[in-house]
């Protein structure tokens, strides 16, 4: 078990973007019925915002609603990992091996088959059931302190999408993430392409836009797309990165 979920982490690895560590690194979970997700590491020029492989690994798990049983990275384990890990699942956890965590209560399933929760079969024909999408997807949100779900879907230039919905960690909400980016993080880790449209829906609050760490993670990691936002029984608005975020920092003074 442990071999196969650190090359599901390592593999993951090879779709991070980190244009100012130049250290990739990739995380995978095993679920409590063997199956598995597994995200990459995302750099931001506004690093508070940079997406760490098990934050992002974590929260695509949070999606599918199944225990979490073991988590492997494809580096060692940082000091306060287990503790984030623990926040994230209220359960106790231990380091079996400097790169492989395991829940301390049950046995560990035999690494089966990755979970494909947050693919959707085709690219929406137009930004209507686009946004339809997005808003099917808030279903999926984990969100047990707001009760404020949210819903996304990112389609690349080859017409293929991948669904997200935010997540909360309860009593830190600093290390959950919004719907944008759970579906950003997921696009990264199916290694989709370049993005062409990334639609956004919250029935709570139709007209809603991406908040503003949403807006700068959407700037640097998709900022040629459209941004389609549903606004209820109204024509979904369509803006852009640039738009939403004018004159956004973008890191190209920085040392890479």
């Amino acid at each position: 078990m442990p071999d196969r979920l650190r090359a599901h982490a390592q593999a993951a690895s090879d779709h991070a973007y980190v244009p100012y560590s130049g250290t990739p690194a990739g995380a995978a979970i095993l679920l409590g019925d063997g199956g598995w997700v597994a995200a990459p590491r995302l750099e931001n020029a506004s690093f508070p915002l940079t997406i760490t492989a098990l934050q992002g690994a974590l929260s695509l798990a949070a999606l599918t609603g199944r225990p979490v049983v073991a988590v492997a990275q494809s580096r060692p384990f940082g000091r306060a990992a287990l503790g984030e890990i623990e926040d994230a699942t209220g359960h106790t956890w231990r380091l079996d091996a400097p790169d492989l965590a395991v829940a301390e209560a049950g046995a560990l399933p035999v690494v089966g088959e990755p979970i494909g929760l947050t693919l959707s079969v085709g690219p929406p024909p137009d930004a209507v059931a686009g946004a339809a999408l997005a808003l099917d997807a808030a279903s999926r949100a984990a969100v047990p302190a707001s009760e404020f779900p949210v819903g996304a879907a990112v389609e690349d230039a080859a017409g293929r999408v991948v669904l997200g919905a935010n997540v909360e960690v309860a009593g830190d909400w600093t290390r959950g993430l919004c719907a944008e980016r759970t579906a950003l993080v997921a696009a990264r880790a199916a290694g989709l392409g370049p993005v062409r449209r990334l639609f956004v829906a919250c029935a709570k609050a139709p007209g809603g836009t991406p908040c503003g760490g949403c807006r700068q993670v959407i700037a640097e990691l998709a900022p040629d797309c459209a941004v389609i936002i549903w606004r209820g029984a109204d024509e979904p608005e369509i803006t852009t990165p640039a738009a939403l975020l004018p004159g956004a920092f973008d890191g190209s003074a920085l040392a890479r």
